[in-house]
């Protein structure tokens, strides 16, 4: 049976292979393989396991790209599980009439402002936007329900990963007894933010698409 290269327990359904085009598969497959490299060289110090959500609050930003596997992974569930997709999407809206009144974009069609990075809803710790869950997380089983489909920052979010600063940044949950030696040693691929950013310019080219949004308003289209 395969297994999920981040919990490494068993596939069921919100853990089975993306089945999206090409264009988006290739940077998913490229992240996933690094992924795997990065998981077996951190071995225990990348404690990542299903119900540990942490990671799955806040108000984050997304690609177009993003955004359109979410609602590619939406679509497949709403025709294998209509009551699970029914929950997804109504997650959605309790989400977004929580935050809409915070949010630093166009509310017609969901794209943050470029300067979206100094709004209360994304700066401000202990704000709305830093406690609000993710749409997509069961919270009954603190599993993601499109995890076959989510966004490249939830794919790499645990493993040690430069920042732009040229610092090395992990989960706080994770690495916790491990020397500066062995964080560097687990570090993903430094490449993959160059690929994405390639990866979602052709995206946007190629769809006439731009700009950021959130899950919340991904799920909505």
């Amino acid at each position: 049976m395969e297994r999920c290269y981040r919990c490494l327990t068993p596939f069921p359904f919100h853990h089975r292979r993306n089945r999206s085009s090409p264009l988006t598969l290739n940077l998913v497959q490229i992240v996933d393989s690094a992924l795997v490299s990065a998981t077996e060289r951190s071995g225990h110090h990348l404690v990542c396991h299903p119900g540990c959500t942490q990671c799955c609050h806040g108000v984050f930003p997304i690609s177009q790209q993003d955004a359109a596997r979410l609602r590619e992974g939406l679509h497949i569930l709403e025709q294998q599980d209509s009551q699970r997709a029914a929950r997804i999407r109504a997650r959605g809206d309790d989400s977004l009439s929580r935050i809409a009144p915070l949010f630093p974009g166009d509310p017609a069609n969901g794209i943050l402002n470029e300067e979206y990075g100094d709004s209360s809803l994304f700066a401000d710790e202990n704000s709305i936007g830093d406690s609000e869950p993710c749409p997509v997380l069961d919270p009954a089983t603190g599993t993601c329900d499109l995890y076959a489909h989510r966004p490249i920052v939830c794919r790499t979010f645990g493993p040690p990963m430069r920042t732009a600063e040229g610092d090395l940044a992990t989960c706080e949950l994770c690495y916790i007894t491990a020397t500066t030696e062995e964080i560097a040693a687990c570090e993903l691929d430094a490449s993959i933010p160059a690929q994405e950013s390639a990866s979602n310019d052709a995206f946007n080219a190629t769809h006439n698409t731009s700009g950021e949004t959130i899950v919340a308003f991904a799920l909505r289209g």
